[in-house]
């Protein structure tokens, strides 16, 4: 009785020891949001885990990226890639619990037929596609702080950090930061960097068009970057740009 008394104590000690750690890095997390209501981020996670993989693949470091502010963002670039990413951002409080629970379903019908075609076919190799429904705030909080590994833990402090990111900054602010360090190709970061690589010209001055195309790319924007004027591209292009007069910006 004495031996689990004693094992019991020291299992509500390490508890506690894991409940202080949570909650000293969710002060941290806050602390460095609170920061970038007046301190543009230098860089982010994923940035720094982008700049580590090319230079363990390719010996060197890759990074075009120029912070711009707000105004000086094209406000086509605005309207296409809320429009394109997360259509119900000026109204949302950072998660659209009505879109995550439509991809699950997807994904589970996608699973199980992925599943009776293997069935069928064991010795044809079959793919799922994963269809996100995360939004511009959730994908800012992943990128800026976390990891790119999909756990339920991960997804977890996405929701917490979404939340947070939506408390205490405001709409304008969260797209900005966005704008300025989402990925646009294979060390290509910000609607400047993108601006310049595509179409040489500054993020202030893009089209429509131009606005819609980058809008594509972002889900795989390695993947596109190869071919940035395929049909797809244009075709999607073209429908993200009949949205966009649509679009109420924050």
């Amino acid at each position: 009785m004495k031996q689990l008394a004693t094992l019991r104590k020291h299992l509500l000690r390490l508890l506690a020891l894991l409940l202080l750690c949570v909650v000293a890095l969710q002060i941290v997390f806050l602390l460095r949001i609170a920061l970038m209501v007046v301190v543009d981020p230098q860089s982010t996670s994923f940035q720094r885990s982008e700049a580590w993989r090319l230079l363990v693949d390719k010996r060197q470091v890759l990074w075009s990226q120029q912070w711009v502010a707000s105004a000086q963002i094209s406000t086509h670039l605005k309207r296409a890639v809320i429009a394109s990413e997360d259509a119900s951002f000026s109204e949302h409080s950072g998660v659209e619990w009505d879109a995550l629970e439509k991809a699950w379903e997807r994904n589970q019908r996608a699973q199980a037929q992925a599943e009776r075609q293997q069935a069928r076919q064991p010795q044809r190799p079959v793919s799922t596609k994963v269809v996100g429904g995360s939004t511009i705030t959730q994908q800012l909080a992943k990128n800026l702080l976390l990891s790119g590994e999909r756990t339920v833990l991960r997804k977890a402090q996405e929701f917490v950090l979404a939340l947070m990111l939506e408390t205490l900054l405001s709409k304008q602010r969260i797209l900005e930061i966005y704008l300025n360090s989402v990925e646009w190709g294979e060390g290509v970061f910000g609607a400047q960097a993108a601006a310049r690589h595509y179409f040489r010209v500054d993020a202030a001055q893009l089209g429509p068009d131009q606005a819609a195309r980058l809008a594509v790319m972002l889900p795989a924007p390695k993947r596109f970057e190869k071919r940035p004027d395929s049909a797809y591209v244009s075709g999607r292009a073209a429908t993200i740009q009949a949205r966009m007069p649509a679009v109420v910006l924050p």
